[in-house]
């Protein structure tokens, strides 16, 4: 499953940039977003998908109620709007940049079938990305639904172990060094900051992990 991550993470956005493709490369443009910039909104038409070449994007949409549901926050190096290319004409989420300095890299659904229809690899790897970015929307949705907080939260940490973990060989924990704020992360799980950090110091108290700004540990006897 970690060469998966590596695929949707890294992979695919160097593949898939029309820079580097001659014939496209000319009429291509980077576009930037600041905090709270709107790449697309729901009902938008989806005629493109976009890869994040800096920052970060959070995709979610929200309940008839007016309440925010958040489905993936989205750093370096991932893509998404991918439905574009699936014949899908509306947006159903909306797309929000949450950092100052979030650089896009629009590709049209034109242009995307192109590349697919000239490299088998591209389309092979664009389709293996869209099955697991569902298989980890159902599995964040699950948890969601039938899961309380603190296992919540604990399943996530396994999670970005997956993602962004190595194992530390001077001690045997699990080193998870990740681009999320605690607030990305109550967003990810349903729930508020202050709860978050209620639980993440009980985990720390029980020994559990160990934590700072940019890195969390899962300590040995759970790891």
């Amino acid at each position: 499953m970690k060469n998966f991550w590596h695929l949707e993470n890294v992979n695919l956005f160097k593949l898939l940039c029309p820079h580097r493709y001659e014939e496209y490369s000319k009429d291509h443009v980077f576009n930037n977003y600041k905090k709270s910039d709107y790449i697309y909104f729901e009902e938008d038409s989806a005629n493109k998908l976009y890869l994040i070449n800096e920052g970060k994007v959070k995709i979610g949409y929200y309940t008839e109620e007016g309440n925010e549901i958040i489905k993936a926050i989205l750093t370096k190096g991932e893509i998404f709007g991918e439905k574009a290319i699936l014949g899908i004409d509306k947006r159903n989420e909306f797309a929000q940049s949450i950092d100052n300095t979030t650089t896009i890299c629009p590709v049209s659904s034109e242009t995307m079938h192109s590349l697919m229809r000239e490299n088998v690899s591209v389309s092979f790897k664009i389709y293996k990305f869209i099955g697991i970015r569902i298989k980890k929307l159902e599995r964040r949705l699950e948890l969601l639904l039938f899961k309380d907080t603190k296992t919540r939260l604990i399943e996530f940490l396994h999670e970005l172990c997956e993602e962004y973990g190595y194992d530390c060989e001077k001690t045997g924990d699990k080193v998870i060094y990740h681009p999320y704020t605690q607030k990305d992360i109550a967003s990810l799980i349903g729930t508020s900051r202050p709860t978050l950090n209620i639980i993440l110091n009980e985990l720390k108290e029980d020994r559990m992990i160990s934590f700072n700004r940019k890195e969390i540990r899962l300590l040995k006897k759970v790891a």
